[in-house]
């Protein structure tokens, strides 16, 4: 477990093998919230959280394509267009689902995004999470034209959804409830290929 509080991950590298691990130890999920910032300046597709379980390779991914955000939940995806991405800015984005609904929803610095149909079912099995890949299969599948290039932090994940005041405490850096799943400040991972980190310019004052 490492602390990385005023740290981030940096991407530096279009590459189909560098990606960031990160270990959790629940293995069925009735729901989920995944927060993180990030900065980029990638026009094209990337991935930004791959999470997989053998039956189902996009059992929760963050996806950004050209113009629209992607969320999926056990291989059932969304796009959320219309929200105000800007290249080499940073972003606090959050993405929620849950079981009982089947619904998905985006949050971009505080913006939400309707909310639409992904999955009525629970993730379940063992679970492989990636930063800065898309796992196409299990634990693979890289593709370089969906690698992550660019900086990102704060990673947090709840196993239910979180509300909207709670999302907008974490988009704010406010007094939120870090995550019980995946927690910034005590986050197991391992990094694989030329992924570095290094200080985080976003928390000078």
């Amino acid at each position: 477990m490492k602390d990385l509080q005023e740290k981030m991950f940096t991407f530096p590298e279009e590459t189909n093998t560098a990606h960031v691990r990160l270990t959790t130890s629940r293995h069925n999920f009735n729901a989920m919230t995944v927060c993180f910032r990030f900065l980029t300046d990638l026009k094209r597709q990337y991935a930004l959280f791959s999470l997989a379980v053998p039956s189902f390779p996009n059992g929760f991914l963050f996806y950004k394509n050209e113009d629209s955000f992607e969320l999926c939940a056990r291989d059932k995806c969304q796009i959320f267009e219309g929200l105000d991405f800007q290249l080499n800015k940073w972003h606090s984005v959050c993405g929620t689902w849950d079981a009982a609904s089947g619904l998905v929803q985006v949050w971009l610095n505080g913006q939400h995004s309707s909310r639409k149909p992904a999955s009525g079912h629970n993730i379940y099995g063992p679970v492989i999470i990636i930063l800065g890949q898309d796992q196409d299969s299990y634990a693979g599948g890289f593709d370089v034209t969906q690698s992550f290039v660019g900086l990102m932090s704060d990673l947090h994940m709840w196993n239910y959804k979180l509300s909207p005041c709670e999302i907008r405490k974490y988009t704010n850096d406010g007094d939120y409830t870090k995550g019980n799943m995946l927690n910034w400040n005590s986050l197991d991972f391992q990094i694989i290929g030329s992924v570095q980190i290094e200080n985080s310019p976003k928390h000078c004052q």
